[in-house]
């Protein structure tokens, strides 16, 4: 009840018609070009930093950062919904919200808070564009590209997701290869991969730790498949990308390397 008559009051504030927010085409064209997968669009955005242009988007708290915190947070979860809506994985949208809004709990300079935003709407940006260059409509292919998201960290056969999906696995492995161009098994090991450059990028997991929890037989073949797929061994990947970008336990453009653990 308190807040509520606070409200009133601010409501019959003189000060509160001196406000104007931003008009809503400006937003709408942002997130149809990260929903579109317009990398270019959307990268041009982010070098004009309209992100930190508080004219037009509303003050959520007195302090800067914690009012551009806020608004990250809105942004994202904005993103996730919308991308979501648009045929990306519910466990991949909702696992990247989750990461990036974490992510704000290490950070707390402004420049830090933007080069993250600017991070997290290219990464959703360009898996955007894969999803609409692919252009897959078929329901059990969707369901397909779920179950293994859902799953990454297991191993997988496509057996199982079959079963899963009420379907023959030759009738399965056919329609997939005839509408995404990779087999099952080839789709499943790019995923992990994936992932296991992220853990790369932002974790100290030894390569056998990371072998262990994407379910690889043995850190040889895992730093096979690695090589194969990316044209370097993780380590080496490591060493050019681990927090290249930001720094979670240190300052903006902090590079961290991990010589032990490779």
């Amino acid at each position: 009840m308190r807040y509520q008559n606070e409200w009133l009051l601010l409501e019959a504030d003189d000060m509160i018609d001196e406000m104007e927010h931003r008009q809503p085409t400006e937003e709408l064209l942002f997130y149809e070009a990260v929903m579109s997968g317009d990398v270019e669009a959307v990268r041009k955005n982010c070098e004009q930093e309209r992100f930190l242009d508080n004219e037009g988007v509303g003050v959520l708290s007195q302090d800067p950062v914690t009012n551009l915190k806020y608004h990250f947070v809105i942004t994202t979860a904005m993103i996730t919904r919308l991308c979501r809506q648009r045929g990306m994985e519910l466990e991949q949208a909702f696992r990247m919200s989750d990461f990036y809004i974490q992510s704000l709990d290490h950070i707390h300079t402004l420049p830090e808070i933007r080069h993250l935003h600017d991070e997290m709407v290219l990464d959703y940006t360009e898996k955007m564009r894969r999803i609409c260059r692919s252009d897959t409509s078929s329901r059990h292919i969707n369901v397909c590209k779920e179950y293994i998201y859902a799953h990454i960290k297991e191993r997988i056969t496509i057996e199982e997701i079959a079963e899963e999906l009420g379907v023959s696995a030759s009738y399965l492995s056919r329609l997939f290869k005839k509408e995404t161009g990779d087999s099952v098994s080839a789709y499943i090991r790019a995923q992990k991969i994936e992932m296991a450059k992220n853990m790369l990028r932002y974790s100290d997991y030894a390569l056998i730790d990371i072998a262990n929890r994407l379910s690889f037989s043995s850190q040889s073949h895992f730093i096979q498949q690695f090589r194969e797929l990316t044209g370097m061994t993780p380590k080496k990947y490591r060493d050019m990308n681990h927090m290249a970008q930001w720094n979670i336990g240190g300052g903006l453009g902090q590079k961290t390397t991990d010589e032990t653990k490779g």
